[in-house]
């Protein structure tokens, strides 16, 4: 009886294993338990998957494996797959959406029935029944969003399926997002993701990867252009934005990107004022904000309070976003300099521009605490 108990608990565990891991680790399955029949039809699966890719026949061996492990699970829908994958190698599209349609009738939870209809239902043109078995995948494999957003964004370069895929993202914004980020990190796909987005109050989880996009490509319009539309601000004339540091939902870039760390604090303080605790043992900025200054000349200026005398390590400086050119430079212990202003020149071929409140750590460390405030940036015509 002991004997008879545990080799049916082995069979129970090994089921269960089984059953674990056959659809995702398919090798480790059939380690397990090598003749069970999700085993044999999922490593199956996996080598037909290849040959597929290859637009190769599939093995001989491989469908004499099915046929076996067919006649041990005959409801299993595996061996319609492969009905579905050698119909399509033999260019039967209708004879494999039937397959496929078939097996996924046998197990509406079978993950591969689904993926291949889904893919023979785009090569069939039909898009909306394609992305709708895409948005039923991507809820039932793990990390489904994130492993089936690549293909859902391959298929919205196709303006033919953009309607769909709108209806599809606005019942899905986790798949909307990942698939978007997806297609962002190419700044060609700008007016592409622009395009299918669904309008939202808060900056989108894609509009990040764009902006970085657009601003390692040197596309510093276009990067300030979607930045206007995700933040809901419009275009001004202003040359800082938001300069009196009120609290405002705008992301950076082109707003303050504010530092809380190990470097020190920069935080906002009612007035207009920017308050500064830099505590003199890192290299680091504490503020920052990338603008679109025209070529021309400038007056960069501000008031300076508190703990000036130690601010030595402290200092604005201005540089072109892309060739770290510097343009101005301002330590904060100069007050008298920073209140009258800085003058500075923007040249022709710095489209944008980085302003940064950064510090240099001193071979002492030593915390400096101080507030900046009245920080202002006009067009300068003086001469001489």
């Amino acid at each position: 009886m002991i004997v008879t108990a545990l080799l049916v608990g082995v069979q129970v565990v090994r089921n269960a294993a089984v059953a674990q891991y056959a659809e995702t680790k398919p090798e480790a399955a059939a380690r397990i338990w090598p003749t069970h029949p999700a085993s044999e039809l999922w490593l199956g699966l996996t080598q037909i998957g290849l040959t597929a890719r290859q637009k190769a026949a599939v093995p001989p061996a491989i469908l004499d494996l099915f046929q076996a492990a067919a006649r041990q699970a005959p409801l299993s829908p595996e061996p319609f797959l492969v009905r579905g994958v050698q119909a399509q190698l033999a260019g039967d599209n209708a004879m494999a959406e039937r397959a496929f349609a078939a097996a996924k009738l046998r197990d509406g939870r079978s993950i591969p029935a689904r993926y291949f209809l889904a893919e023979q239902y785009f090569r069939d043109g039909d898009a909306a029944k394609g992305l709708r078995e895409i948005a039923i995948l991507a809820r039932m494999v793990p990390n489904g969003v994130a492993n089936l957003a690549p293909f859902v964004a391959m298929y919205a370069k196709d303006p033919r399926n953009q309607p769909q895929l709108k209806a599809l993202f606005r019942s899905d914004s986790n798949l909307e997002q990942t698939a978007l980020t997806t297609l962002a990190a190419d700044p060609r796909n700008t007016d592409l993701v622009l395009r299918l987005a669904t309008p939202s109050a808060a900056p989108p989880r894609w509009s990040g990867t764009l902006l970085q996009s657009l601003i390692a490509a040197g596309q510093y319009a276009d990067a300030y252009r979607v930045w206007t539309r995700v933040a809901h601000v419009a275009p001004r004339d202003e040359l800082i934005f938001n300069a009196d540091f009120a609290p405002n939902d705008a992301p950076p870039p082109f707003n303050w990107a504010l530092t809380s760390s190990t470097l020190g604090l920069a935080e906002r303080q009612p007035g207009g004022r920017l308050h500064i605790v830099y505590y003199g043992q890192e290299d680091g900025a504490l503020a920052s904000q990338l603008l679109v200054l025209k070529p021309g000349r400038y007056r960069l200026a501000m008031r300076l309070a508190g703990d000036v005398a130690h601010a030595g390590p402290l200092s604005w400086t201005l540089s072109c976003a892309g060739s770290k050119a510097q343009l101005l430079g301002l330590a904060l212990n100069d007050i008298k300099r920073a209140a009258a202003g800085v003058l500075f020149e923007v040249p022709a071929d710095c489209a944008a521009q980085s302003l940064t409140l950064g510090a240099s750590a001193p071979e002492i460390p030593q915390q400096a605490d101080v507030t900046v405030a009245a920080l202002s940036l006009v067009r300068d015509s003086t001469r001489g």
